[in-house]
């Protein structure tokens, strides 16, 4: 049958040396939802960017093209009662039947499986490793499910990750998969720009990223640390770890548990901040 889908067009890459892909997308993307139109801030900002470049190439497919009666069913009541509906297996099914190009999920013989995620606040939290993980794989599809979720029979069969984005509950799988694929395609080569601006993000040594600043160098009082304005790297260096160590022992100590810390980052954690110090140490000329 000729399915009625919404589709972000595939880009066809250039080849030139702007960054862009001369051998196709680095990552592929499908994501199935009752409401397409939820993903259109896909065409947008960094994500948009790396679509147009070839880098990134992203499907979104209506469930309800799937559906068989007239109403385009996509849900029904629960078995053993209680409120809100389940989405029914037989769309789902189909869906991915087409999209992963497989009979079933575990057909030998068939082209390449994809990961299939299912976002739900039931699923193992989503962390900036798993963001990794996933940036390798070829071929990602997202199932944005709806309602009390959908049907244990196709999650248990097709899924390979159940994954949450925070201990709280959403409408929909939608927002969840934007979340994700914000994390996951800024870490695909060439998706951004700076590629030193990925590897000093919060969580990337295991620590929320410390305090940033630019021009000017006073503002309302204040000044930007001298160290940072000092040109000794190794100074500046030191400097953001601690502050990095300072502010995850304040706000995520959680995270610390799992890092190995030298003498050096314990005295950090336990010392004052030196931001204050720092940005009076010298006189402000309101130049960089």
């Amino acid at each position: 049958m000729t399915l009625d889908r919404v589709t972000l067009d595939r880009v066809t890459p250039d080849h030139g040396d702007d960054g862009s892909s001369p051998v196709g997308p680095r990552l592929k993307v499908d994501i199935i939802t009752i409401f397409p139109d939820y993903l259109a801030p896909l065409e947008m900002s960094l994500l948009g960017k790396a679509r147009a470049r070839g880098l990134v190439d992203v499907q979104v497919h209506d469930l309800r093209a799937w559906t068989s009666d007239v109403h385009r069913t996509v849900d029904d009541q629960p078995y053993g009662g209680g409120p809100g509906m389940v989405m029914r297996p037989e769309p789902w099914w189909a869906a991915l039947t087409t999209v992963t190009g497989r009979a079933r999920p575990d057909q030998a013989g068939s082209p390449e499986r994809p990961r299939v995620i299912v976002p739900t606040p039931s699923g193992r939290p989503f962390t900036q490793s798993l963001a990794a993980e996933l940036a390798a794989a070829p071929w990602l599809v997202f199932c944005c499910g709806r309602y009390e979720g959908i049907d244990s029979r196709v999650v248990e069969a097709w899924a390979d990750d159940e994954v949450s984005i925070g201990d709280y509950v959403l409408s929909g799988g939608e927002v969840a998969t934007l979340v994700m694929l914000e994390a996951v395609t800024r870490l695909v080569p060439g998706v951004v720009g700076n590629a030193e601006s990925v590897v000093d993000d919060s969580f990337s040594h295991g620590l929320l990223e410390g305090p940033v600043y630019t021009r000017p160098v006073t503002w309302e009082g204040q000044d930007v640390p001298a160290i940072l304005r000092s040109g000794d790297h190794g100074a500046i260096a030191r400097w953001r770890r601690d502050e990095a160590l300072r502010r995850t022992a304040h706000r995520r100590p959680d995270l610390l548990a799992g890092l190995t810390l030298s003498d050096a980052d314990r005295q950090a954690i336990d010392s004052p901040a030196r931001d204050a110090a720092d940005r009076t140490s010298e006189p402000s000329t309101g130049s960089p």
